[in-house]
């Protein structure tokens, strides 16, 4: 079996870590040192951050479970631990948004879907989501592109003094047959460089108990039965590792990653019938390094550069199917040169370019070729008003060695953030922002045989965004901190890509929408409290309003319906209650009413679904050793829901952790 391969591997590296337990330097509390206070008046339109002990405390298995927790997010999860998870930002889609890997994006010109299942939580320090783009300069000229960003950071190792070694070992298990154990070494080579390494290895049956109920528009019962959800295993090893280097004035980093996986892909259930005839085999690798430098104190330079290669496999065994063998095979190949020249104290301009080629090959062989030129400004006045400008410029060259006719695209895309601060003494932030941004089809969009659209055309996008912000940190005896944020938004979406499950998770039906209207409401508070008896009570909240509603033609039968899976409502909550080195957290997830096709008729009508979460850790320090201990409890109420139709999700469920630090 495919985890035979890698045992060897996860063995070792215990026994590695096994090893340096005998040490007795000190261990490091990273908990408490990667928090950072200041301002947020610092960004323009701050981003969504999840980071250290709020991060760690969230029952979240993996990046797309946290990013649940963000307002605006919609997330697509088939189900399961191997079940393909992805995620859209207002509405937009999932091509929309840009996912960045230590400031890298992440490429999948195939299908344009970054499956987020697939990044574990155990080596990343934070994550953050921003509307729009960056409140940043100097970056990327692609990282301008995208109309919503998800930035995903890696531990950084942090070294207490005398010390040069950094192990930390953990082990997971739970329902669906999970085993999960982990490994993370740091090692400090000198003052200025530093390296790590993390593996990670995955495997659960994927199997749990369900409840199948439908009822006819007519309301008779047509199903109603409990069943065991089949063919959800997967098999997984991630394996990455960096060296890291720090200048007088600047740094240099580079990062390997691999990720490996056999995985049953969960079929629709559909008229009582279990389909479970599909398997996924992945291999993604990809190795990047970014170098940056103030070479005057007035101009800094970065350099970023990547080659991924990745190849899938997929089977579909169903015998009520056409029999389909397939091997897809990947290249990207990416660089970027960014600079930024401050012309006075609070005035700075950049440039950057960006060149990116990928290629596709077995089905199709196609490649493609994009350029992206940046030029961008940013300036404060009076240290109240902020402005932000940038325009992009991106041109795709594309090449079918099957087609003749294949269009070359050049489209410029401007953006606008502004911020304003009236009151110097009061943390009341006012902020609004345009933004235009482009897509093109993915190679699956245009040529893929059984779902492509020749005739696809790009997909255009703008958003117009107006909010406020209020920050106190008061610092009180009874009241730490308290934050507020509304914002209102408006996004038009012309020739909108939209992509149908055709009772398979790994193909779909393309088509273009016309022109979608989203409207919608982001609000989020967050409030910490320093309670008697040494508690510290944290209370998070989100909600989220949308009308995404299709415009193109009068006389379709959808015409001004909710656009499919969007909720008008959603949100969350998040309590976290500690007491010295006992923490609890509890968690609760809202999605509202919505419908599962273009019309939304009494048939397509999708229920709203909710779920509640709670878990319970400690923390103890034995010699030089910490020691973490957690209990989760997911899904507490056992509720019986659906994200996407026909893909029952699971009931109550358990996840214990026990981690190691030296």
């Amino acid at each position: 079996m495919f985890y035979v391969k890698h045992l060897g591997i996860v063995v070792l590296l215990l026994a590695v870590t096994n090893v340096f337990s005998q040490s007795r330097l000190d261990s490091v509390q990273r908990l408490n040192e990667i928090v950072v206070i200041a301002k947020r008046y610092k960004e323009i339109i701050p981003a969504q951050t999840l980071k250290g002990a709020e991060l760690e405390q969230l029952n979240s298995f993996s990046v797309a479970d946290a990013i649940r927790f963000f307002s605006g997010v919609q997330i697509k999860d088939y189900g399961g631990v191997g079940g393909i998870k992805t995620v859209n930002i207002r509405s937009m889609g999932t091509n929309h948004m840009g996912v960045f890997y230590n400031g890298i994006q992440l490429g999948n010109a195939q299908n344009g879907q970054i499956d987020l299942g697939k990044f574990s939580l155990e080596n990343v320090e934070e994550i953050s989501l921003y509307n729009g783009q960056k409140s940043e300069i100097f970056q990327s000229a692609k990282e301008f592109g995208s109309a919503g960003s998800i930035y995903l950071t890696t531990k950084r190792p942090r070294f207490e003094k005398g010390k040069d070694t950094n192990v930390k070992a953990s082990m997971r298990t739970g329902s669906f047959g999970l085993f999960n154990p982990s490994v993370l070494y740091e090692y400090k080579i000198s003052e200025k460089i530093n390296t790590t390494f993390n593996v990670e290895w995955i495997n659960a049956n994927g199997k749990y108990k369900f409840r199948y109920r439908r009822v006819t528009p007519s309301g008779e019962l047509a199903y109603d039965t409990t069943a065991t959800r089949q063919n959800g295993d997967i098999d997984a090893v991630r394996m990455e590792g960096s060296l890291n280097g720090y200048l007088e004035s600047g740094m240099w980093k580079v990062h390997v990653y691999h990720y490996a996986s056999e995985r049953g892909i969960p079929g629709a259930i559909v008229n009582n019938v279990w389909r479970r005839g599909e398997r996924l085999w992945d291999n993604n690798s990809f190795v990047q390094g970014v170098y940056q430098q103030d070479l005057t104190p007035n101009f800094s330079s970065k350099v970023n550069v990547k080659y991924a290669a990745d190849v899938t496999h997929y089977i579909n065994n169903d015998d009520k199917l056409i029999h389909v063998d397939n091997i897809y095979k990947q290249k990207e190949a990416y660089f970027s040169w960014a600079n930024k020249y401050a012309l006075r104290r609070n005035w700075d301009v950049s440039m950057a370019y960006d060149f990116q080629w990928n290629g596709l090959s077995e089905f199709v062989d196609v490649s493609r070729v994009t350029h992206w030129l940046s030029a961008a400004t940013a300036f404060t006045v009076a240290d109240q008003l902020k402005i932000q400008a940038s325009i992009l410029e991106t041109l795709v060259n594309e090449e079918d060695r099957q087609r003749d006719d294949v269009p070359n695209k050049q489209v410029f895309t401007p953006a606008v953030f502004m911020s304003y601060q009236p009151f110097k003494k009061h943390e009341i932030v006012f902020r609004t922002f345009y933004k235009k941004s482009f897509r093109m089809p993915t190679f699956n969009d245009l040529y893929y045989t059984d779902m492509g659209n020749a005739f696809l055309r790009p997909e255009y996008a703008e958003q117009y965004n107006i909010g406020v912000l209020y920050d106190t940190n008061p610092q009180k005896q009874w009241f730490e901190s308290f934050h507020f944020g509304v914002d209102a938004y408006y996004n038009y979406v012309k020739d909108k890509i939209v992509a149908y499950p055709k009772g398979q998770q790994f193909r779909w039906t393309m088509l273009n929408l016309g022109e979608v209207d989203i409207r919608g409401v982001d609000l989020t508070t967050m409030a910490t409290f320093l309670l008697p008896k040494d508690l510290k009570l944290t209370g998070k909240l989100q909600y989220t309003y949308q009308e995404a509603i299709d415009i193109t033609n009068h006389a379709d039968t959808y015409y001004r319906h909710q656009i499919p899976y969007i909720p008008w409502h959603s949100g969350s909550a998040i309590a976290m209650l500690a007491w010295r080195n006992w923490s609890m957290n509890y968690s609760f997830i809202y999605v509202g009413e919505r419908y599962n096709q273009q019309e939304n008729i009494r048939y397509n009508y999708t229920q709203p679904w909710y779920t509640s979460d709670v878990s319970f850790s400690k923390q103890m320090k034995l010699n030089s050793l910490l020691l973490k201990f957690s209990a989760e409890i997911n899904n507490l109420l056992s509720q019986d829901y659906d994200v996407i139709l026909n893909y029952p999700m699971p009931k109550r469920n358990y996840r214990f952790l026990v981690s190691i630090e030296i």
